[in-house]
């Protein structure tokens, strides 16, 4: 039987998956949860991309009234298997494959590819500080501005 913290961290592995479906990050997650349980099988791992892609695929097709029906299901299924995986090895080999789960259930989303943007945008995969003071401005991407003192009401400036 599986201790309760691995038991933890199936669950959060299980909820992991679900909730990476459909984002930015899901290209990543995808192919690292697909690795993870292939073991280096490129079979295993064929498969893996199959079911993660029918995961995707419930969760997208989904009526907006059994989404969370569908989630809640998704979830408990990969929370199976992630524990069945890890019942089925020796103690060394699972606390290997334990902290590799770890890893990638704590990995950024930044490092998965989660951060994207659009032509002319700027994607930060972390945080930011944009600051302006004594009357200026900032930004991390600006447009056509002009800073200076406005002309006044009546004024004509030729």
């Amino acid at each position: 039987m599986l201790a309760e913290a691995m038991t933890a961290l199936a669950a959060a592995g299980g909820t992991a998956v679900v909730q990476a479906a459909g984002t930015d990050a899901w290209t990543g997650v995808r192919g690292q949860v697909a690795r993870w349980f292939g073991r280096g099988n490129p079979e295993r791992e064929h498969a893996e991309l199959e079911r993660l892609d029918r995961t995707a695929g419930e969760l997208e097709t989904a009526a907006p009234a059994e989404v969370e029906r569908v989630r809640i299901r998704q979830e408990a299924a990969w929370q199976g298997r992630i524990q069945a995986l890890l019942e089925g090895l020796e103690d060394a080999e699972r606390d290997a494959v334990v902290d590799e789960l770890t890893a990638l259930r704590t990995r950024p989303a930044s490092l998965d590819g989660g951060v994207s943007a659009g032509q002319g945008g700027v994607a930060v995969g972390g945080n930011v500080l944009v600051q302006a003071d004594h009357s200026s401005a900032a930004a991390l991407v600006m447009g056509n501005v002009t800073l200076g003192n406005p002309s006044r009401p009546g004024s004509h400036q030729d």
